[in-house]
């Protein structure tokens, strides 16, 4: 410790708040110094964007728009000057109370846009048809949805509309989503539709594929393993139906990043050399060879370039064409999931949030590497299929949520100067041994004796000696020092009234990140470095590295009139979370809209409205029973108690505030356009049911 003679025992001046001015403004963060109160003035929704690269990851759906809020173009590019739906609005008119003209819908709030969904599967098989065109290719394109991604009924139904005609088909990998993969097919998809059947099997599984067959559905059970041939066989033969069969392959191709640990040769998945060998040498004894018809592999989510997609397809197109050769029906190579999502924006293959090439340079590049092994092999050009659900379902909804509150930026309160007096003398000697150093600019040692005094604090603390008054004074002047060191404020804490685990599963468990912006207030500078902080009792319930490698997250003061009204947006996120979302501390699923682009001057429509899981529905979920828990209790209540108990079991499981102080800043929901509110108000009687306080609940 640097030696500096000054009197331990010498007064210590009572002016704590002055100590500050020996430190150069300069150096001295806003709290200390104050900010530039010129550049707020100067920010704008341009520089927003720039911020929050929503031009990166957003294009061509998202942008900030003139009002400093998100707005969405539902057509995509193709979406037309006042087509584009201000998201802000939406959840005005969403959340906004019924009197006004709202919903009353709780947040957290999902916001699903089928129009982009739409966009999505047209210009998946617009981008694979141009290749196809482009390059004089003999076979077609002829994707699946893999129901995995989202399994939301609304969701399917539209992408097999949307896809009909393309003769867009279903992947399935369990039971119940075959069976949905059916029922959907068989109402709405175009009768050449395939129906991937992946995953483990047994004789249920395999009996209901080869029943879908007998009700005109193109299924395709793909084998997995070894063993499951024989079921396939066993089954066929009990029912009379002749099977058509695929093959995953176990390519020796994979990619290093998180999302290729289930390919390569120690994948999870598929048959090696030899195994695809001995499949088809039983198919060929059976006389069933013919029945072998599609090649199925998958290098793994995320592919980051087409040199590795292009690896791979070329790498499965071999094995393709050596079944041909093997007397096989070949007619369909499927190239399994891997189109990437541009989460970070960055158009690179640097890390998993990001990949290096647009739809139609995969399409290009898939196109072109099974046409090029092929035509050196002399086989026709087959079917090509892709399962590109992330793609497909990702950009399709925003999840809205709320930040109540924020942590209180690091202010001292010069009142507690005083207390120093009151310190022991060595603690006394550090601290005039710091303000010396700092009068001559000597900031390192001044940094060497506020770590000092604020050891002997903490153990004088500890034993007794001092109070929390004076460990409170000492934390103050050493984050003044901090400061004047230059030392960067910590982010503060938003907390959020939202469950990580329920809504975004995938940052807890797999550290993924997505894009996460405030949706309004973009005209304004964003002066605050926040961490997001989730309701639930669990330390792992926050968020904390977002997009660009950043530890922190440009955020707004919270308004200065209440605690409520400052909305975040986490975008990108329509791919997994959802099925993926648990019940941690009994947080349910958010309410869901389902919101169209429409003529009107609001430019959208409200065509569905679903509230959240009640705290009733989130008990029955664990096996309670929540009428005879209303009971039991009632039976110790008075009336208004009773009334009480019953609408908190009726009530969503998150934070609950006054319904006419969660207003939107940028509008009331009583200005929503005409079309807006007379769809709303025909959902919101439509379903009476699902706004009713007891859910089944009776007084």
């Amino acid at each position: 410790m640097p030696a500096l003679a000054v009197d331990a025992v010498a007064p210590v001046a009572h002016a704590f708040a002055c100590d500050a001015a020996r430190f150069p403004a300069p150096l001295m963060g806003p709290a200390v110094a104050g900010a530039d109160k010129s550049d707020a003035a100067a920010w704008s929704a341009d520089l927003s964007s720039a911020l929050y690269n929503v031009d990166g990851w957003g294009a061509p759906y998202f942008f900030v728009n003139d009002d400093g809020d998100i707005a969405v173009r539902p057509h995509g590019a193709a979406t037309l000057p006042g087509q584009e739906i201000d998201l802000a609005k939406v959840v005005a008119k969403a959340a906004g109370p019924r009197a006004s003209g709202g919903l009353g819908l709780p947040l957290p709030l999902l916001v699903r846009f089928p129009d982009v969904l739409r966009h999505r599967v047209e210009a998946l098989n617009a981008a694979f048809d141009y290749a196809v065109r482009s390059t004089g290719y003999g076979g077609r394109y002829q994707g699946v949805y893999p129901v995995k991604c989202n399994q939301d009924r609304h969701v399917v139904e539209d992408i097999v509309e949307f896809g009909e005609p393309f003769r867009f088909g279903l992947e399935a990998g369990s039971k119940p989503e075959l069976l949905l993969a059916m029922s959907c097919l068989a109402a709405r998809g175009n009768p050449d539709a395939l129906l991937i059947c992946n995953g483990y099997k047994d004789d249920d599984y395999v009996s209901l594929a080869l029943m879908a067959r007998t009700m005109g559905l193109n299924t395709v059970i793909v084998l997995e393993q070894v063993e499951e041939l024989d079921i396939v066989v066993e089954a066929s033969r009990r029912l009379g139906v002749r099977p058509v069969v695929g093959m995953r392959a176990k390519l020796r191709t994979k990619h290093a990043g998180h999302f290729g640990a289930t390919s390569g040769e120690k994948g999870k998945f598929g048959l090696n050399a030899a195994q695809i060998l001995s499949v088809v040498s039983k198919l060929k004894v059976l006389g069933m060879l013919d029945c072998l018809q599609l090649l199925h592999f998958h290098i793994g989510s995320q592919i980051p370039t087409t040199a590795l997609l292009c690896d791979g397809v070329g790498e499965a197109a071999q094995i393709y064409c050596e079944l041909a050769r093997l007397g096989a029906a070949m007619s369909v190579i499927d190239v399994g999931g891997g189109l990437g999502i541009d989460y970070d924006g960055t158009h690179s293959a640097q890390t998993d949030m990001s990949v290096a090439y647009s739809l139609e340079e995969y399409a290009a590049a898939v196109v072109a590497a099974v046409g090029r092994v092929c035509d050196r092999k002399g086989v026709a050009h087959p079917i090509i299929c892709s399962e590109s659900g992330r793609a497909l379902v990702s950009h399709h909804s925003v999840l809205v949520f709320e930040a109540f509150s924020a942590s209180a930026p690091g202010l001292i309160d010069p009142a507690t100067g005083y207390i120093l007096d009151e310190l022991t003398d060595e603690c006394r000697a550090d601290y005039r041994n710091l303000m010396a150093a700092a009068v001559r600019g000597d900031f390192d040692t001044c940094g060497l004796y506020a770590d000092q005094l604020k050891r002997r604090c903490v153990e004088q603390f500890n034993e007794g000696v001092l109070g929390l008054e004076h460990l409170a004074a000492v934390d103050g002047l050493c984050e003044i020092v901090a400061r004047g060191m230059g030392a960067a404020e910590p982010p503060r804490t938003y907390h959020i009234n939202l469950s990580v685990f329920t809504s975004l599963p995938d940052i807890w468990a797999i550290g993924q990140m997505f894009p996460i912006i405030p949706i309004q207030r973009l005209g304004e500078r964003p002066a605050v470095d926040g961490v997001l902080s989730d309701l639930t009792c669990d330390s792992d319930g926050k968020v904390q590295h977002f997009i660009g490698g950043k530890h922190s997250l440009p955020l707004h003061e919270l308004p200065v009139h209440g605690t409520r009204g400052y909305y975040l947006g986490m975008f990108l996120g329509g791919a997994y979370q959802e099925a993926l979302g648990g019940l941690h501390n009994l947080f349910g699923g958010p309410s869901v809209v389902r919101v169209s682009q429409s003529d009107g001057p609001h430019c959208f429509a409200v065509t569905r409205a679903t509230a959240g899981p009640s705290c009733a529905d989130v008990l029955r979920a664990m096996q309670h029973e929540p009428e005879v828990m209303f009971e039991v209790l009632k039976q110790r209540a008075d009336g208004a108690t009773a009334d009480a108990l019953a609408r908190a079991f009726g009530s969503m499981p998150y934070l609950s505030f006054d319904p006419e102080a969660a207003s939107m800043a940028s509008g009331d929901s009583s200005c929503m356009s005409s079309d807006s509110e007379g769809s709303a108000a025909g959902v919101a009687e439509e379903d009476d049911d699902e706004w009713e306080f007891m859910r089944g609940l009776t007084v």
